[in-house]
């Protein structure tokens, strides 16, 4: 990671990077969620699936090579490898469709939801460590007043639980009534949000009619936490033999050969 990266995640719990993906490389991701989405149920490959609403895609980085790829990009392995200090493992990767018919989400993290035990932020050694984060890589353009994510930065800090009635309750519908405090993060198509689960964040009511906000809800962890998210053998099958490296767990002293690389290229 950049000092400049390191810093501003710190500070506010995500991390918003510009142009992680070229212009070929956004097209054919483009290209692969056409397709997903475009596929009927009856004819989507073993392992694949749509919600009911068509809001969420399962094991969407595993659809094609082009989103795959994603997992391990090298404007993203650094920050994978630090958060995890050197011990990386992948867990999922769902494709989500969100349009303006879509219910939007209140505010929420880990911590609320599970525990304070369930995820930790630390710095130790002039890095980073967070064993529970996600990457978001934007397909689509978010307009000032789109909507989308939404949220607290410095929350992954707060030694306080969050008040009930604090940001109208965690529920916000419009963003003319944002509350002072949060924050409605605009990506352009090829850009990455990075965020810690500690970090409280929600989603706006997405209001463009013409147009989706489709990103992948990539999940990451150090290679010894939990147990694996279980994938489907028909899944697992096509991926690349370094992602299914990834994926593996591992004990804490156990170093993955992938972790040695500062650069990985899908075979």
């Amino acid at each position: 990671m950049t000092p400049e990266q390191r810093y501003l995640f710190d500070l506010h719990g995500y991390l918003l990077v510009p142009d992680v993906l070229a212009a070929d490389e956004l097209a054919a991701a483009r290209a692969a969620i056409d397709r997903y989405i475009a596929t009927p149920d009856a004819e989507l490959p073993e392992g694949f699936s749509r919600s009911e609403d068509g809001k969420n895609y399962a094991n969407g980085f595993a659809f094609d090579k082009a989103l795959e790829s994603i997992v391990v990009h090298p404007k993203l392995w650094p920050i994978i490898k630090e958060f995890t200090h050197d011990r990386p493992a992948f867990s999922r990767g769902t494709l989500l469709v969100d349009t303006h018919q879509h219910e939007p989400l209140g505010l929420h993290c880990a911590r609320e939801d599970f525990g304070w035990q369930s995820t930790r932020y630390d710095t130790r050694e002039g890095r980073i460590y967070c064993d529970d984060f996600v990457i978001f890589p934007y397909f689509d353009d978010v307009d000032p007043g789109d909507g989308g994510l939404l949220v607290v930065p410095g929350s992954h800090k707060a030694a306080f639980d969050r008040p009930p009635g604090l940001f109208g309750g965690g529920e916000i519908s419009a963003l003319e009534d944002l509350p002072s405090g949060v924050v409605n993060v605009t990506p352009r198509a090829g850009d990455a949000v990075v965020m810690t689960e500690m970090l409280a964040h929600a989603t706006l009511q997405w209001q463009p009619t013409d147009r989706m906000r489709r990103t992948l809800v990539m999940r990451y962890r150090p290679q010894f936490k939990g147990q694996p998210h279980e994938m489907p053998d028909s899944v697992l099958a096509r991926l690349s033999p370094e992602i299914r490296e990834l994926m593996a767990p591992a004990h804490y002293t156990h170093v993955k050969d992938i972790s040695r690389l500062d650069m990985v290229t899908l075979t």
